[in-house]
């Protein structure tokens, strides 16, 4: 009470349950700080229990709970839920007790369900109104979804549960929305794009990492209905799993060096478990900096297309020999006689079969099924030669294609082709959260009151009903 009173506590911090090994217990934080102490007026408590990420099975705080935690405290900013500043008298009044629940109200609000709406049908209007950090955002949306319900208190939506998030998305405000959020990838991307081409040996990678990191934060802090915390997630695990890696190789190499492709192993050494970009003759190469693919997506578009269309037709090719294989090839089938000695069609048994049947007058079904599967395989074997020519031209293509890079190339198709354009695509996939979150409330609200007490009864007495007469005509009595 001592220390309370004083004014030594200068926070308190909950943590998530289950973080720390050997306790399944929810920890907290608490921060002691003498300086200042007989000015300060209340306690900082902050409710971090929700910030986490399962981590097998662990609970693991992720980089944007601990941001958001420290910028709170920081800031002593009070968020509904979240943090608030708590006076020493309201503390001293609950005879001292520190736990934070009695403080913070951090549950999530219930989801109440309502017997009018179960019974009468219609959605009730504060399940709505609930979703009012979108309409802010979108007003004309809500015009749009939500329409007149039966009565004073409920509505309804205004078109099919499946087309509620087409509606969404294209939606002229959820367009103007979507345009903000590029327009601020767009700005933060220029921003940082001078700073990543011009990389040099004095940059350190870790500070490289906090400082775009930071500048991401605060750039989509304008962000509506995004958080920004989340996009700053995004960048952490992307920055974690490949860009840290790819700075620390250019700042240690530079451009040309980080991106040169090394040799693998020879192709003949099946014990490899490695698997390369691409092939050059017998000599398989990997490039950690520019991905083959990224490569061949910018420069070798309609190579890659092509590729694409002979594997298709392999693969359908296949399909069809396995789809007549099985129809044909079974005890009794047109095609049984053509097996070879493991049961096994191939192109020595069917040619070999085709020989004995040749001069046989009934065999002319036979015979053109056998003829069919034949060219078939000659198909599949034939498109294979093409798929390998193709992919060795190809192969050559990109060996090239990487020898020519030059340290302005190579900075261009890494920072934009490849970091920013991967972080672009992260950031949007925030975007698409939104729309799916807001979609999925209002397809389970429609679903949750689509069919009325009534109803239900009425089908229940119409399947009992059709029960009782089969089991009538049946010969079945019952009191």
């Amino acid at each position: 009470r001592e220390i309370v009173r004083r004014g030594y506590i200068k926070g308190i911090v909950g943590l998530p349950a289950n973080l720390f090994y050997g306790t399944g217990i929810a920890a907290c934080i608490v921060v002691l700080d003498k300086e200042g102490s007989a000015d300060r007026r209340g306690v900082f408590l902050l409710d971090a229990s929700r910030g986490f990420a399962k981590d097998g099975a662990k609970n693991r705080l992720r980089a944007q709970d601990i941001h958001k935690i420290v910028d709170t405290f920081t800031r002593q900013a009070e968020i509904p839920g979240y943090s608030r500043m708590v006076p020493l008298a309201t503390i001293e009044g609950n005879d001292f007790n520190l736990n934070l629940s009695r403080y913070i109200d951090s549950l999530d609000a219930v989801d109440v369900q309502d017997i009018d709406a179960h019974l009468r049908g219609g959605i009730p209007q504060r399940d709505i109104e609930v979703l009012d950090r979108y309409w802010t955002v979108m007003p004309t949306l809500r015009e749009n979804l939500i329409g007149d319900g039966p009565r004073p208190g409920y509505c309804s939506i205004r078109v099919a549960p499946d087309s509620v998030k087409d509606t969404i998305v294209e939606h002229p405000e959820f367009d103007l929305l979507a345009k903000t959020v590029v327009s601020l990838m767009d700005d933060w991307s220029s921003e940082v794009r001078p700073r990543l081409t011009g990389l040099s040996p004095d940059d350190v990678p870790k500070d490289l990492g906090e400082e775009l990191s930071e500048s991401i934060l605060r750039r989509f802090a304008r962000a509506q209905l995004l958080d920004p915390y989340d996009v700053y997630q995004r960048f952490m695990e992307y920055w974690a799993s490949v860009m840290q890696d790819d700075v620390y190789l250019v700042v240690e190499t530079g451009w040309k060096a980080a991106a040169a492709p090394r040799l693998m192993v020879d192709t003949r050494d099946q014990k490899s478990k490695e698997v390369p970009d691409y092939t050059v003759g017998k000599q398989r190469f990997k490039s950690d900096l520019i991905p083959a693919s990224l490569l061949v997506a910018l420069n070798f578009q309609t190579d890659r297309d092509a590729l694409e269309l002979l594997r298709e037709a392999v693969s359908l090719a296949e399909i069809r020999l396995d789809d007549m294989a099985q129809e044909h090839a079974t005890e009794g089938g047109i095609l049984e006689g053509a097996l070879d000695e493991k049961s096994n069609l191939t192109k020595r048994s069917v040619e070999s079969r085709l020989r004995q049947v040749r001069r046989e007058p009934d065999a002319a079904d036979e015979r053109a099924a056998l003829e069919q599967y034949r060219d078939l395989l000659d198909k599949v074997a034939a498109t294979k030669r093409r798929l390998k020519a193709t992919s060795a031209d190809l192969n050559e293509k990109v060996a090239r294609a990487y020898a020519q890079l030059t340290d302005e190339d190579i900075a261009f198709i890494v920072v934009s082709e490849k970091w920013l354009a991967s972080l672009a695509g992260d950031v949007y996939l925030e975007l698409d959260r939104v729309s799916q979150m807001l979609a999925s409330r209002l397809v389970e609200l429609t679903e949750r009151y689509a069919v009325t007490l009534p109803e239900l009864a009425k089908a229940s007495d119409e399947l009992a009903g059709l029960v009782r007469r089969h089991l009538e005509r049946m010969g079945a009595t019952w009191q």
